[in-house]
């Protein structure tokens, strides 16, 4: 059986990530900031467990309570309160950057230990094609549109960041995957995509056996095959 754990699980794509891989066999620690939230994970057959990224005393507690661990999916993040230049500053920018990224190294840092007693370690780091410069630039692309600077920059540092993790630990499976424009509470539900197809990505990289790719990123349009 592999045990996973899943931050940002009760609700959008972290809570479809959940049902997806409690479908394909996993059991599913359904982590979030609060557990009264936690009704539909327990539907679906996952374990809820408190789990707020920006504490480190919540992280260590979470982790401390799971048997084992097989996958990481750091899948919580948060678009914060800026979306131009207007109302840019360095708070808004602290804010974002405390989930989407620290919160990823907090976490990760603390499940390293049970992940690497695993036969098939594998993280997978939700970013956004708005973290690609080359995204951002390009008029046919869906990140063009989108400013937001803190958002599209802390998933700029969660692309590098798994990519340095990925060869600091070559035994384990590290990617990234991007959603693509879905429709979430993020852009008050105006992406084109369904949460199925926004998670496609990241289950297919949860799914990866030790052979599988590290150090990548995939987006539904360039899924990989398991």
């Amino acid at each position: 059986m592999t045990t996973t754990l899943v931050t940002g699980a009760n609700k959008g794509l972290g809570l479809e990530t959940t049902r997806r891989l409690i479908s394909a066999g996993h059991t599913v620690y359904a982590g979030m900031r609060d557990l009264a939230a936690g009704g539909a994970a327990r539907e679906f057959g996952a374990i809820p467990v408190q789990l707020d990224v920006t504490d480190q005393d919540s992280v260590d507690k979470a982790i401390a309570s799971l048997p084992e661990l097989d996958v990481l999916i750091n899948n919580a993040a948060i678009g914060g309160t800026s979306w131009g230049l207007d109302d840019l500053d360095i708070e808004a920018m602290r804010m974002v950057f405390e989930t989407n990224v620290f919160g990823i190294v907090r976490v990760t840092q603390a499940a390293l230990p049970l992940l690497q007693r695993s036969s098939n370690p594998v993280i997978v780091n939700v970013a956004s094609g708005l973290g690609f410069p080359r995204a951002l630039l390009d008029p046919d692309d869906d990140s063009f549109t989108g400013y937001m600077v803190p958002y599209a920059s802390s998933k700029a540092a969660v692309i590098t960041l798994t990519v340095q993790y990925a060869k600091s630990l070559p035994g384990m499976r590290i990617n990234t995957s991007d959603p693509g424009y879905t429709a979430t509470d993020l852009n008050q539900h105006n992406g084109h995509q369904t949460v199925t197809e926004g998670t496609d990505a990241t289950v297919a990289l949860a799914l990866l056996g030790p052979d599988g790719p590290t150090g990548e990123f995939h987006s539904r349009r360039s899924q990989i095959t398991y």
